[in-house]
């Protein structure tokens, strides 16, 4: 009978597993502000987005009734009829309450507005008038 040798299969040694999260370790140094600085950007773009959708939701409430809503109604008219409200044919949203920015914040909505018929915007990340990069205002008017 001959005696067998038992082989253990090839692996990899500390040094080599230390050697690959060095190097794991430096590209996520590298893209993780890249990829943070494009998150920032998707935001204000989504609430661009959210701000054209709220908007065309306005002009066709404009339509039904004649008028879109006072500021004192806001938003929340795009939901639910304000009392004496004639021809209002709604919801105009398609999901069952008015959504928040991207931030968590409310939009902004104002009418008559100072830039047209009405003022819709969210003020950015800061929640502040003015700011640059993720603190921007997104407003309907540009």
């Amino acid at each position: 009978m001959r005696y067998q040798h038992k082989t253990y299969g090839t692996g990899f040694t500390l040094l080599e597993l230390l050697v690959v999260l060095v190097i794991l370790g430096l590209l996520a140094s590298l893209a993780g502000p890249q990829v943070l600085r494009q998150l920032g950007g998707s935001k204000t773009k989504t609430a661009a987005l959210q701000i054209k959708e709220l908007s065309t939701a306005l002009d066709l409430y404009r339509l039904e009734v004649g008028r879109h809503p006072t500021t004192e109604q806001g938003l929340e008219a795009l939901l639910s009829a304000p009392t004496e409200t004639k021809g209002w044919n709604g919801p105009y949203l398609t999901k069952k309450s008015v959504p928040q920015d991207p931030w968590g914040y409310d939009y902004q909505y104002r009418a008559p507005g100072q830039h047209g018929e009405f003022d819709l915007f969210s003020l950015g990340a800061d929640n502040q008038q003015g700011g640059s990069g993720e603190a921007q205002d997104v407003v309907s008017w540009e």
